[in-house]
């Protein structure tokens, strides 16, 4: 079979999963349509949560961009994967012995105010159609490839899947739904990285394969020989600037911790205890995947340099023509003699290449067997719909709890409030889709900036509302809103050209947006502390629940209410 006949085969039966999960396990109450009832296998939430995280910027675009950057992308890695720690074990445990739905919920009450909680709600908002505007981008590459419809038409189709099953199942169809989505990405991603593996260094383990040696080379040193001769900087080497390192990684890793798609996670298991196995479970699950992508991306840029590289234009492979029809990969003969120029001087360079595509053509790339191509879109599809349909449950349980039943009318009923949060779901649906097909950068720096805005908003409230009981409501707000307005104005500024744009001469002490958030959380700790030190201290009843929720016993099992 061709490559998209056994696309459709593969994509049509994990879908059918999908859908049929969702049916099998609808939500019939709001404490299932928000926190699966609570009733989750520590196992079970591992692999959902590995889903829920390795999101189509994991999949699809952290190895692409580790692809291009070399060692500048080990940010990523180091961030991502350092956050993940830092979440499960600084904020995991006791946001699931505080016992809330949300995020804003946890930030309403304990901060004690309904202005905190509508400022939350806004947060998690920003971040979270930040984020989704990547997934939804990643949904429409892969349609766009191996379906053969255009980006947006793919955007659409995944819109309708994630619209199916999280309106349906809440968070309990979501989350036995990322348990099958973690099983077919991981598998997707594995298989061809093994292949490649043993093709290019006689070694089936990825993660040696790229440290072993090619044609009698190590295969790094290779890679930075094809670089040299091309004018880029050495693969192993870095352009970045220590600060800027520090400031991405330090925004990576506390954004995960801020993340509200990802901490509702562990609201959906039984006890304290369950947290933290599940927290350990995903980490398991999660290092599969990120110890593989670095092999990924040397291998996918040694193939697609030799492949392409001062070969004749008329005479490449199939590979190129194939990606050449989406426009995500593009030749532009400047010299007219009809080889192609793919070096790093822009004034000569021919060859324009979309990151995001290396994951999904290096099968292609590698001669791999057809199966194997319609396997790694699958597995693309699988990372990106997990993600985006835990991001719109947020979206649609912030309105409809946070807002409708905190605020607006108390007195709803509990069926009243599942119909207000699948309408939510909806609405989440639609304007997702419009960021997907209007997306500010490609898939990983625009996921990348919502973890700058997590970092900035989320992360100090959530820290100082565990570990610090004289931090009030005053402190916590100004906080927020001064921490998200820094973020905004930052990444606007330097990544939309508003507010009279710049360049990278211009950034604030040589930090890049995707490390602004570090800048902005640490605004935002300074002016909390500062504030709620010249204001009224939290009731003692609130006091009292911060002293609970830290007490490592039994009683944490206990929701507080």
């Amino acid at each position: 079979m061709d490559i998209q006949t056994w696309t459709w085969v593969l994509v049509g039966i994990t879908f059918t999963l999908y859908i049929g999960i969702a049916i099998w396990t609808r939500a019939s109450s709001t404490g299932e349509f928000y926190v699966a009832g609570k009733g989750v296998h520590p196992i079970a939430n591992g692999l959902a949560t590995a889903a829920d995280w390795m999101s189509a910027a994991s999949f699809i675009s952290m190895a692409g961009l580790i692809s291009f950057s070399g060692y500048d992308g080990s940010v990523y890695l180091m961030g991502w994967t350092g956050g993940y720690v830092l979440l499960a074990l600084l904020l995991a445990p006791y946001l699931r012995k505080f016992g809330k739905f949300t995020v804003p919920d946890f930030i309403g009450d304990r901060y004690y105010s309904n202005v905190a909680r509508v400022v939350a709600v806004v947060c998690a908002l920003i971040v979270s159609f930040t984020y989704v505007a990547g997934q939804m981008r990643g949904v429409g590459l892969v349609f766009s490839r191996f379906l053969e419809v255009d980006i947006n038409t793919g955007v659409l189709i995944g819109m309708f899947i994630v619209l199916f099953y999280a309106v349906l199942g809440g968070m309990k169809g979501i989350t036995y739904t990322q348990v099958a989505q973690y099983c077919v990405l991981i598998f997707a991603f594995m298989v061809p990285a093994i292949f490649i593996s043993i093709q290019m260094t006689g070694n089936p383990i990825p993660q040696l394969g790229f440290g072993s040696s090619s044609d009698g080379i190590y295969l790094l040193d290779k890679l930075d020989g094809l670089h040299r001769e091309l004018g880029f900087h050495e693969y192993t080497s870095g352009t970045k600037s220590k600060i800027d390192v520090f400031f991405i990684t330090a925004a990576l890793m506390v954004g995960t911790a801020g993340l509200p798609h990802v901490i509702v996670r562990f609201f959906t298991v039984k006890k304290v205890s369950d947290a933290r196995k599940s927290a350990g479970w995903a980490l398991l699950f999660i290092a599969i995947l990120y110890t593989t992508a670095p092999a990924i991306a040397v291998f996918a840029r040694t193939n697609m340099i030799e492949t392409v590289s001062n070969k004749k234009y008329t005479e490449l492979p199939d590979w190129f023509s194939n990606w050449e029809t989406t426009g995500l990969i593009s030749f532009d003969d400047k010299n007219n003699d009809g080889l192609v120029q793919y070096v790093a001087d822009e004034s000569v360079n021919e060859l324009t290449i979309d990151k995001d595509i290396m994951v999904l053509a290096n099968p292609e790339i590698a001669h791999l067997p057809n199966w194997v191509i319609a396997l790694v879109a699958a597995g693309g599809l699988a990372a990106a719909l997990s993600t985006a349909a835990g991001l719109l449950l947020v979206i649609s349980s912030s309105v409809s709890h946070d807002i409708i039943k905190k605020i607006v009318n108390p007195k709803i009923s509990d069926k009243g409030e599942l119909v207000a949060a699948r309408l939510s779901a909806v609405v989440a649906v639609i304007i997702a889709g419009w960021f997907g097909i209007n997306p500010p950068d490609f898939v990983a720096a625009t996921v990348a900036l919502a973890f700058g805005l997590a970092a900035a908003s989320f992360f100090p409230a959530i820290v100082l509302g565990i570990f610090y009981k004289r931090m009030n409501k005053e402190g916590a707000i100004t906080g927020m809103v001064v921490g998200m307005f820094f973020m905004l104005y930052y990444m606007m500024r330097f990544k939309f050209d508003w507010f009279g744009g710049g360049t990278k001469d211009d950034w604030w002490f040589g930090v890049s947006p995707e490390g602004f958030g570090t800048f902005a959380m640490l605004i935002n700790f300074g002016v909390s502390l500062i504030i709620a030190s010249f204001t009224p201290k939290p009731p003692k009843e609130v006091q009292e629940i911060v002293d609970n929720i830290r007490i490592p016993s039994d009683a944490g099992d206990a929701q507080m209410h």
